[in-house]
Parts: structure tokens; sequence; C-alpha cells
């Protein structure tokens, strides 16, 4: 049985879906993601492409470049951080969610902590 999970930004003005559990959950503490996120660190999983839509809300979600190959996307009314990608290299047919912006319960089985030196950029 396919499961899937359900995503929305703070005020719901965009919605999306994972057609599968997100991979490769990590709780990212490079200073990107820290002031992205307003917090100590920032909690991501990935799910290829394929597997990702949105549902509503596509015209709400800008998008900005936080280096050559990052793009990071987030709510245009709300501000919530929803997610980021590669347009290169290794996984540029992955997406990363900010999996505190899932609305259907998920508990990754493998999760681990990267670029927790404090002040590194990932």
């Amino acid at each position: 049985m396919t499961h899937s999970y359900q995503g929305s930004c703070l005020c719901a003005a965009v919605r999306y879906e994972l057609l599968m559990p997100p991979k490769a959950v990590s709780h990212c503490h490079c200073s990107q993601c820290r002031k992205g996120h307003g917090a100590a660190f920032a909690t991501y999983g990935s799910v290829p492409r394929s597997e990702f839509r949105i549902l509503s809300g596509a015209e709400n979600i800008t998008a900005y470049a936080s280096s050559e190959a990052v793009l990071r996307q987030f709510c245009s009314h709300c501000g919530s951080t929803l997610f980021w990608s590669k347009s290169q290299g290794d996984h540029a047919d992955w997406i990363s969610v900010a999996l505190a912006t899932l609305d259907t319960l998920f508990i990754p089985t493998k999760q681990r902590h990267v670029h927790v030196e404090f002040g590194t950029t990932g």
C-alpha cells in the first residue's frame, strides 16, 4: 500500500504531496539553514522530483538561489521555508522538504545531524 504525505505552509497558501516517505532525513546546522529557519537547525527529508507534487498555490512559491547550485523555495505570503534543491550535480533530480511543514505524521527510521560545526555554510 502506497502512503502519501501531505504538507503546507503556515498560511496554507501552498499545499504539496509526497508520494513516498522522505529519505535522507537530516538536521542541518549550517548557517544558511539556521538563518533560513530562524532556529538552531533545519530538518529536511528528500524525495525524487517524480514523487513530489504541488497540490495548490504554486504561484505563491518564491525562490532564492542561496548558492550557484542550490535553490531555496518559500511561501511568498507567510514566509514559511518549504523546499530546497540542487540545480546540478548529484541528486539534482531530488527535492528536499522542510519536514516541519508536513501535515501528515511522519516518523523517520533513520536521521542524522550535518554541519554541526558552528558557522559552517553547508
